[in-house]
């Protein structure tokens, strides 16, 4: 396990410190909705507008705040400004730390859009904050972030496929970084050794817990190219009942399920179902849809893990992406993603047109690509659905007045809108999740972007400042340590 000191977080977040005459500034802002009479004691006119001032002369001229003021203001503070803040002097890094390491900053993340750009390094990667309409840029613990697969981005961690196709947990913020099981665990993957003794090539086998498809079924892989035809997304969940947490893994062939815990050692398979999609964790139960609408819950609590199915199957061929997604308000939405070719005409439920969105954003006004460089997919549509678990069926909402979703190959977020006043209700963020796309093909114009929910128009959200590979996924920053090992 590695890890970054605290002292480092901010040096490594380039363009934190670039502004040092705003950092005070993060106070005033908070302040009114707190602590008003403070506020008149603190806030002056010659500091206000002293644009030059170096921030030592002001942390040390202005009158000091207690620190469980400090620590009130903190704590509602978004994660960026929370970082800038422990840089300011001694005492407002005391306040940042114990905030930090007791677990009470919990302030509500908007999500930032994760990518690498080449002109960048190989070791940087890029986070994008659609609050601020800037990005920040940190550097990564070995081996190179470029180099590696992007399998999925969960809870603040991201989760990677290295050279030899073992998966690591990286948190960007704090630059902890987790090895989880050996590949060589999951149930289908054998390892093939040289005359040496040397991890050679890997062996993977063609079957699930119902069906063996063929006895001779199986590929034998170079060791850096299993990761392409093994992952297919990934997802970190902390589990109340422990205190600990779980990382759940959907693998080929035919998109399995197997799942870890600190101190198991090696990923336990979860048979007899396949065609997996997305997972939650939720009520000390693991959700998980397959690409047909289904959904059986497991129960990993007791000695013997225990399955349940929740909703039966909802289509007969797989043609959207789903998703399973939490709402805040306690419902499971079950949500649909039509991705096709950019020139064709779709039609809705009703039998109109769909615009092409190719031609049109939500604005009316002309869609702008690459023309370096082909787009093979596109988001045309997407449909929303409450699962009622006691009928086991599916009911369509119409909207989301109230909420935004995250789609891709991140964690499904379904967000509050007062509480995320800079994003827009009804509308979904997405990037690329299409699997040809996220493992296999590196050099095709990526589909990212915000579309309404009511209309299915839709327009460009992050300026293109990615480069194509990793596939750029959501991610909910958090600056909690795992301090856990998954592997020997």
């Amino acid at each position: 396990m590695e890890s970054c000191s605290g002292a480092g977080t901010v040096s490594r977040l380039w363009g934190l410190s670039v502004h040092p005459k705003d950092l005070w500034f993060l106070v005033f802002r908070v302040l009114p909705k707190l602590l008003p009479s403070l506020l008149k004691r603190f806030q002056k006119d010659e500091y206000a507008h002293t644009p030059g001032i170096e921030l030592e002369i002001v942390a040390a001229t202005l009158p000091e705040l207690p620190q469980d003021v400090l620590m009130v203001i903190f704590a509602h503070l978004d994660i960026f400004d929370f970082i800038r803040a422990g840089s300011v002097c001694s005492s407002w890094h005391v306040a940042y730390s114990e905030l930090r390491n007791t677990g009470m900053y919990k302030q509500s993340q908007t999500p930032c859009l994760f990518y690498t750009s080449k002109s960048a390094g190989e070791n940087i990667g890029c986070l994008y904050s659609l609050v601020e309409q800037r990005e920040y840029k940190l550097t990564f613990p070995e081996p190179p972030i470029r180099s590696r697969f992007l399998i999925g981005s969960s809870n603040g961690w991201l989760i990677t496929a290295d050279e030899r196709s073992e998966l690591h947990l990286v948190n960007p913020i704090t630059c902890e970084q987790i090895a989880l099981p050996s590949v060589i665990t999951i149930e289908q993957v054998k390892p093939i050794f040289d005359d040496s003794g040397t991890l050679h090539k890997y062996e993977l086998s063609y079957y699930t817990g119902e069906d063996v498809y063929d006895e001779h079924e199986r590929e034998v892989h170079a060791l850096s190219d299993l990761r392409v035809y093994c992952y297919y997304k990934a997802f970190v969940f902390p589990d109340p009942s422990t205190g600990s947490h779980i990382v759940v893994l959907i693998h080929n062939p035919y998109r399995q399920l197997s799942f870890s815990r600190p101190g198991h050692y090696k990923w336990t398979w979860l048979p007899p179902n396949a065609g997996y999609r997305d997972c939650v964790y939720m009520d000390g139960l693991l959700y998980a849809l397959t690409s047909v609408g289904e959904i059986d819950a497991f129960n990993l609590a007791g000695p013997t893990v225990t399955r349940k199915v929740i909703v039966d199957k909802m289509k007969n061929y797989v043609y959207e992406s789903v998703y399973l997604v939490p709402a805040p308000w306690g419902d499971l939405l079950q949500v649909w993603r039509i991705v096709d070719n950019p020139n064709q005409v779709l039609v809705d439920d009703d039998g109109s047109r769909i615009v092409n969105v190719k031609q049109e954003d939500e604005d009316g006004d002309a869609l702008e690509y690459d023309s370096t460089t082909p787009l093979l997919y596109i988001t045309r549509k997407i449909t929303v659905y409450k699962v009622d678990m006691s009928a086991k069926v599916l009911v369509k909402i119409k909207s989301l007045p109230h909420h935004m979703l995250f789609l891709g190959h991140n964690q499904s977020l379904c967000l509050g809108a007062a509480e995320h006043p800079q994003l827009k209700a009804n509308h979904a963020y997405f990037t690329d999740d299409h699997e040809e796309l996220v493992m296999v093909t590196q050099d095709h114009t990526r589909d990212i972007g915000v579309i309404n929910l009511e209309n299915h128009r839709r327009k460009e959200v992050v300026p293109r400042l990615w480069s194509n590979w990793p596939c750029p996924t959501w991610i909910m920053l958090n600056l909690s340590m795992m301090n856990l090992a998954f592997s020997i």
